[in-house]
């Protein structure tokens, strides 16, 4: 029997050993042949050459797996285990391929139905994206992922996100606080999506820089936005001097998406919302897609789909909901 050390470096051992040692007794069952321990940040292993080489250049390979994609749990383990015997995890092979990008703690962010990936597709090729569907459908945390990555990949200097502040039947009266502070309310859905992929302290530093800003939607007037991922969310409450604001702001080698809920519009009634009118003369220009989720692109709970059927029954604007869908549809 021969005795191997390994180091665990550059890592923190907790992404590699897990919680608890989670990870790592996953590991230990997976090795049946080989007596091993954990110390700080090594590992301490008793087996034949044979068995040690291959448990030498699995966990390298698993080291390397964390420094690329961020993350390691069992499913990454075993395929990584099974890469050499020739025998493919089909699933999640077909899973990895749909990876938009990898957040914090070992966070996967994938398109997981089949509409978040065509959002993913249609944003390769074209400039501007409406994503029009349900609430629960994914439209808006898809579109903050394909941002990040751009941003990841410098294919942006900058993310801008931004929604009209519009109550949702609420009134939320004076606030105290800064500009800042009166507005968060609004915003927050899109720091939550921002906190799930990128770490604090460098979200920070983004956001202290201005690479990334999330403002609500007024304050885009006047600017002219390049080289940046733009992301307009909640555009059914868009006036159209505001839609038509915003698409105006789009500079050179800017990406757009602009997501909405036609059955959630909460501008008064005496208000057309500016997604209507986009959809209509919008949606036959090159370079401009359009795409409609629906209740089975729904990623929440399971009552979510019933739920949104049972209110699109009664929805006070589903004259005008029905008229985008159709509008899409042509």
């Amino acid at each position: 029997m021969t005795e191997l050390t390994l180091q665990i470096e550059g890592i923190d051992p907790i992404d590699f050993f897990g919680v608890n040692n989670s990870r790592f007794n996953f590991i230990k069952k997976s090795f049946p042949t080989i007596r091993m321990v954990s110390r700080g940040n090594s590992i301490k292993a008793e087996g034949t050459d044979d068995d040690l080489q291959n448990f030498k250049r699995k966990i390298s390979q698993m080291i390397a797996s964390i420094e690329r994609y961020g993350k390691l749990n069992e499913e990454s383990i075993e395929n990584i285990l099974l890469s050499d015997k020739g025998v493919i995890n089909t699933s999640a092979s077909k899973e990895q391929n749909h990876v938009i990008v990898y957040g914090n703690n070992g966070l996967v962010v994938r398109a997981r139905t089949e509409n978040q990936r065509l959002m993913a597709k249609e944003s390769e090729t074209n400039d501007i994206i409406f994503a029009i569907g349900p609430a629960g459908t994914g439209k808006t945390y898809t579109a903050v992922a394909l941002a990040v990555k751009a941003l990841k990949e410098k294919a942006v200097k900058k993310i801008i996100l931004t929604r009209p502040a519009v109550e949702a039947g609420e009134n939320l009266g004076f606030l105290p606080g800064d500009l800042k502070e009166k507005v968060d309310p609004y915003l927050r859905p899109l720091y939550d999506a921002l906190e799930d992929m990128i770490p604090a302290d460098k979200l920070k530093y983004y956001m202290e820089n201005r690479i990334i800003e999330v403002a609500p939607l007024a304050f885009m007037r006047g600017r002219t936005l390049d080289f940046a991922f733009i992301l307009l969310d909640e555009a059914q409450n868009c006036t159209n001097p505001q839609l038509k604001m915003f698409l105006t702001r789009i500079g050179a080698h800017s990406k757009c998406i602009i997501t909405g809920d036609p059955t959630q519009i909460d501008l008064p009634r005496s208000q057309q919302s500016g997604l209507h009118t986009a959809v209509k003369i919008l949606r036959h220009i090159e370079g401009i897609s359009f795409i409609r989720l629906n209740e089975d692109d729904v990623v929440r709970h399971r009552l979510v789909k019933e739920i949104i059927k049972a209110y699109d029954t009664i929805s006070d604007h589903r004259n005008e909901a029905q008229e985008i869908l159709k509008d899409m549809e042509d």
